[in-house]
This record gives C-alpha cells, structure tokens and sequence, in this order.
C-alpha cells in the first residue's frame, strides 16, 4: 500500500515523519492563505499565531511538496498519528489531485491527503477568517508558542517557497509587512539618541538567513 500527503504550509521544510520520497509539484483550486489559528506550537490560547490553511479559488495552484509513504499498514499508521497529532487545528482531510511541472495537465498522483479546515468561525473554532495585511502582520509578529515563534513560521514558508522555485506573491508580501512591524517596534523601544545612532544598523533578518541551507534527508523530528 503507498499513503501520498501534500504540505503546504511547514511540511514543505520540515516533514518530521518517516517518507520514502519527496516530489515537488502543485494542486489545482486552491490557494495558500494564512487564516488559521495556532494555540500550541508558534501560537497560545490567549494570542494564537496564524497559519497556513487552503482557500477554495478555482483559478488558483498551490505549490508544495508531497510526500510518499511506502512499507505497509503500520507505517501509514505511524504517520498518519503523527500528522493527526501536529494538524489538529485542521478538522478535514481532502483528497486531491497531484500535479508535476513537467506535466501540468495530467494528475501525477490522485487521491492525495491534504490537511484542510472548515472556513467558519462557528463550527471550526480555529478558522481565524482573513484580516487587513498590516493586522495579520502584527499578529505574526508578535505571537509566540511552544515550538517558536510565528514569524519564522513565515519566514521560514518564504524560504521554503524559493527554494523549490515557486515563490509566491501573497507570502513575500505578508513578510515583508511583518518585517515592516519588527522594523518599526525596534525603533520604538530604543532611547532618541540611541536611534539616530543605530538608524543604520537595524536589520531584520530575511529568510534566507532564518534556515541555513541544507542537503534532503529524511526528517524524524520536528
């Protein structure tokens, strides 16, 4: 038995379960928006982080990684506990179609699981809905969690996203925005004489130098 799970969001960098291969591609009708709460990994109850979900839009893609788990039963099994126990903020499973861009009219894989969530703030207690970009930015900015923090979850999604060579409009010019508000809040709480004199020094750091880069592997953690 062969199990296929599409990432979109962290998964692309950082699978944290056991796979026996990787392919870059794309699914068709949906976009990559940041509308979901996080409360236990770059987010808390009392301020979550944004996240990644997937928004209906029949004129969209949505690059990212999928990734194959070969082996038997209980190897799914593993995974999927695994992926159950760091998605619980996505209430649905949906099954799409796999697209390589060497072939983008013919599904390479269908069937495929992607994590989703129920857009409404009454059954899905986690659908945070979409806000102004200056508003999610502050909020990425300055939510914090267990796992680290929110903005390098976006930083990191930027990265990610040139790295497979797909770099997306809406990603880069959310960071950009939050980049704009950490800008803004260092010069805030530094002393008049101190900001002329540091003016020139404050550096935000871009993403590509949140995760070095590194050689494929097979990732076991988180």
């Amino acid at each position: 038995m062969v199990m296929w799970v599409f990432g979109y969001g962290s998964l692309v960098w950082n699978p944290g379960f056991n796979y026996d291969e990787k392919v870059l591609g794309f699914i068709k009708g949906y976009k990559r928006v940041f509308d979901l709460a996080c409360i236990d990994h770059r987010g808390t109850p009392e301020h979550p982080a944004r996240t990644c979900t997937l928004e209906i839009d029949e004129e969209a893609i949505c690059w990212g990684a999928a990734f194959c788990v070969r082996g038997g039963p209980e190897e799914e099994r593993l995974a999927m506990e695994y992926l159950e126990r760091r998605e619980c903020e996505y209430d649905l499973k949906t099954f799409v179609d796999f697209y390589k861009e060497d072939d983008p009219l013919k599904p390479a894989v269908t069937g495929m699981i992607v994590f989703t969530s129920t857009p409404d703030k009454v059954s899905n207690k986690y659908y945070l809905g979409p806000a102004p970009l200056e508003d999610m930015a502050r909020q990425i900015a300055t939510a914090n969690g267990p796992c680290g923090n929110n903005r390098d979850y976006l930083f990191l999604l930027e990265k990610a996203m040139h790295d497979i060579g797909h770099e997306e409009d809406y990603v880069i010019e959310l960071a950009n925005e939050v980049r704009k508000v950490l800008a803004e809040s260092s010069t805030k709480k530094e002393p008049r004489a101190s900001r002329v004199a540091n003016k020139s020094k404050i550096n935000v750091p871009t993403a590509h130098q949140i995760l070095p880069h590194q050689p494929e592997a097979v990732a076991t953690t988180i």
